[in-house]
């Protein structure tokens, strides 16, 4: 028996000090889940105070009022963190492990928003909640064992650094055309994507840094990195005010993962040493989590009906968003 354990962890493509990533980026997971909150309390407070600017997106004078409320502030801060915990991992562990770990932010988000807001959770999101938990438990436990970190070649770069552009631009064009038509899924979807294009570049800066390949990618890679972190965070907000804290991290931690893992898969090869079988239970878990999630943003006490009209989700966002005490 204990030789069978022996040869089992021989197996794992991780070595020991990796394995650290996971619980930082579990950690980091916790800082985003309380981080979400604390911001979504304080853009439904601004949106509530400027009633007259509905709609749109947040105009520069909402961004300036949100820097005035300690909600969204210490918020921000601990998003700050939550990033800080990410590089920390993403420097220990292959992309594939530790992001698909952002899941777990969801599960603390809807069981922290419903201790807050004094709502039970009912029997669909308790299913929902232990199918995420299952579904990123067995992915990681697959990635553990097959994931494999490679250097990232110039040429691999180059083509993530492409793919994005054209998806700032088509991000970009669309706010710009139709912002007065964006829901809260829209948004998400476009912060999810470009998230996970943040993981994928710091990922590649961190690992250029510390060879010291000091080169005029890696600045075009810095600049790239920023510019969808911006406008990821700027989606962000605009979803907070169109929608509860659970939708936003719902959509977040299906996307975000979904891009950055199919970035390490598909151009970074980092699961090419997976026999077919493991690259069945990827998608099989990974479903599971996914279909989790969905099922608690659906089924959650609190969801808003992305159906529901701006006006409609505004007026309840600002009446749920009681005093915190820190405002």
């Amino acid at each position: 028996m204990s030789v069978d354990l022996a040869d089992a962890i021989g197996q794992l493509a991780l070595e020991p000090k990796q394995f650290l990533g996971i619980p930082i980026a579990l950690v980091g997971a916790c800082f985003l889940s309380v981080g979400a909150q604390l911001q979504h309390h304080g853009v439904a407070k601004v949106e509530a105070s400027t009633p007259d600017m509905v709609g749109g997106g947040l105009s520069g004078r909402q961004l300036l009022l949100l820097l005035q409320r300690p909600s969204w502030v210490i918020g921000t801060l601990m998003l700050g963190l939550a990033i800080v915990f990410q590089l920390v991992s993403l420097f220990l562990s292959p992309l594939i492990v530790v992001q698909p770990l952002g899941a777990v932010a969801l599960v603390i988000t809807a069981i922290l928003n419903a201790r807050i807001s004094h709502v039970k959770l009912n029997r669909s999101s308790i299913i929902a909640i232990c199918l995420c938990v299952g579904g990123v438990g067995a992915f990681v436990l697959i990635a553990a064992f097959f994931a494999r970190e490679l250097p990232v070649t110039d040429r691999e770069l180059i083509l993530i650094l492409i793919i994005l552009a054209g998806v700032l631009i088509l991000f970009g064009a669309l706010f710009f055309f139709l912002r007065s038509r964006f829901k809260a899924i829209m948004y998400i979807v476009g912060a999810g994507v470009l998230y996970g294009f943040v993981a994928t570049l710091a990922k590649v800066t961190i690992a250029r840094l510390v060879q010291r390949d000091l080169d005029w990618l890696l600045v075009l890679c810095v600049v790239a990195l920023l510019a969808a972190a911006v406008l990821g965070a700027y989606f962000v907000q605009n979803a907070y005010s169109a929608g509860p804290p659970d939708l936003v991290i719902a959509g977040l931690t299906v996307i975000d993962p979904v891009v950055a893992v199919t970035i390490g898969i598909v151009i970074l090869g980092e699961a090419s040493q997976a026999p077919l079988w493991a690259g069945i239970g990827f998608v099989v878990t990974g479903a599971i989590a996914i279909y989790g999630v969905f099922l608690l943003a659906k089924y959650h006490p609190q969801a808003v009906d992305t159906a529901a009209t701006l006006e409609t989700v505004v007026t309840h966002t600002a009446d749920t968003a009681g005093p915190s005490g820190l405002d």
